[in-house]
């Protein structure tokens, strides 16, 4: 069934030149009917990306080219800072994802019961390098948080649009989008779509994606449980720190005056000195952290990318 809302379809670029074409074709014969907008974000594209994008002089696409390569998810966020759209869908733009799958996910989001309609990748086409991080990251997810979900590495999803624009993108956290959704409050529906081999072009992942999903969902820990309380994680380790210095320090005292012992060579006086040293600086980080926090929520909002110019249609700057 046709909505009458109006989407917005969000696809990053980065030397998609060959590709960009016929997914325009393909998201048109899947959205006929519908009133939507193609944003496309132009990642410093090194190829003829931008120029195949202009030569398509369709109204429906705008194109947005950043000043330099930001990376995916800050190209996400520039493309959702601009969607229009009451619905916000967003694929890749290698062809891998199938826009035909768009108007069931629509459906279910229509529903009004999720807030998130996200797929879950069929008899997926992709090497072992690629596979290997998602698995680990769709691992880590489901062992640390409560969202079990299956398939956090399909970038084909459609969200309401109050919590596509709620989401905070940066770093490379796009790996982890349902998760910061889900931690926005998101009701999240899980679907199978299909997946197809990259029709041109090469991949953009290589096996060091195995250690930037650690360093990513151990940062989404913490925002999870401390972003807002900071001294609550360094407070309370400092003070532990400073606690079993001055025990030590307590004890190697009744040793020298009690007993009449020398402690100066004594490596138990080293580590007392360094657990209230190293527990003093983490209460300090905690206080710092907590200060930061407050400046973050009442200060103005600042994106972090710069866009050069966006494009709409025929060439002209909008």
């Amino acid at each position: 069934m046709v909505t009458n809302a109006f989407l917005s379809i969000v696809v990053p670029l980065y030397n998609e030149e060959d590709n960009v074409v016929l997914l325009t074709k393909k998201i048109h014969e899947s959205l006929l009917g519908y009133r939507y907008q193609i944003i496309y974000i132009d990642d410093f594209s090194t190829d003829g990306t931008r120029q195949v994008v202009k030569a398509m002089e369709d109204d429906l696409v705008h194109l947005i080219e950043l000043k330099k390569n930001y990376g995916q998810s800050l190209a996400l966020a520039a493309g959702i800072d601009y969607a229009e759209g009451d619905y916000i869908i967003t694929m890749d733009g290698d062809l891998q994802n199938d826009p035909s799958d768009i108007p069931e996910m629509l459906a279910l989001a229509e529903e009004g019961e999720f807030d998130l309609i996200t797929g879950i990748r069929q008899k997926r086409k992709d090497s072992l390098v690629k596979k290997i991080p998602s698995k680990i990251a769709n691992f880590l997810v489901r062992r640390v948080t409560k969202l079990d979900i299956k398939d956090n590495g399909c970038a084909l999803k459609v969200f309401t649009k109050d919590i596509a624009k709620g989401l905070n993108l940066y770093g490379e956290m796009h790996r982890f989008i349902t998760l910061l959704a889900f931690l926005e409050g998101a009701q999240i529906k899980q679907i199978p779509v299909k997946h197809h081999a990259r029709h041109a072009g090469v991949s953009k992942y290589g096996l060091e994606r195995v250690f930037k999903v650690v360093a990513d969902m151990m940062l989404l820990l913490f925002i999870r449980k401390y972003f807002q309380r900071p001294i609550h994680l360094f407070g309370i380790f400092g003070v532990l720190l400073i606690i079993l210095g001055i025990l030590i320090n307590m004890y190697l005292l009744v040793v020298k005056f009690g007993f009449g012992q020398d402690i100066g060579t004594r490596p138990l006086l080293i580590f007392g000195m360094m657990f209230i040293l190293g527990g003093i600086q983490l209460f300090t980080i905690g206080i710092v952290m907590e200060l930061l926090i407050r400046t973050y929520y009442e200060s103005q909002s600042k994106r972090p990318y710069r866009i050069k110019k966006i494009t709409i249609g025929d060439g002209k700057a909008a």
